[in-house]
Order: C-alpha cells, then structure tokens, then sequence
C-alpha cells in the first residue's frame, strides 16, 4: 500500500514535527480506517482525518482481501515508525 509522505533531509538525528507524531499514532490504530467500494468495483482504504470528520483516501484494491492486507500493513508500518521516534533500537551491544 502505498500513502502519501513528504522526506527531508537533516545533518544530525530527524525531528519529527508533534502533528506528524500525533497522524502517525493515529493510523497506526486500525480502528481509524475503514474500506469503501467504489462505482468501479475496486476497494478504497481510507483513515479518517484526526483534525476533522473527514476520510481520507488512500489507496485501491480490486479485491476486499487486498485492501484488508493494505491496510494491516499500513497499520503496521506507523507502529513501527512511531517505536523510532525516540531513536535508533540497540539490536546488540558488546562488552
């Protein structure tokens, strides 16, 4: 799946804004999303806007299980950038 997102560049450890901190919490709960089906047939993931009673698309599948995987799969990949947000994970240290 595939959701929209801007990079930049730093010279020292990334500075994630609070509103970027506060959206990926937020999608990183699956109870905010939800799957449409469109005039087409395909399947729109959408989350909804934490700011506003608003959906927001993100993508489409031609299958319900496909969407159903896009959007576990997002739902991982935020919880996995917010367990960063405090710094790289020591995987091993020696003595």
């Amino acid at each position: 799946m595939t959701l929209y997102y801007q990079t930049s560049s730093w010279s020292s450890q990334p500075q994630v804004s609070e509103k970027t901190k506060t959206l990926w919490k937020h999608v990183a709960e699956k109870k905010n999303w939800r799957i449409t089906q469109l005039p087409n047939g395909f399947y729109q993931t959408e989350y909804q806007d934490p700011e506003a009673e608003e959906w927001i698309d993100v993508t489409r599948r031609e299958t319900l299980e496909g969407a159903e995987e896009a959007v576990i799969a997002s739902v991982e990949h935020y919880k996995k950038k917010i367990e960063f947000l405090n710094g790289p994970k020591v995987v091993k240290t020696f003595k």
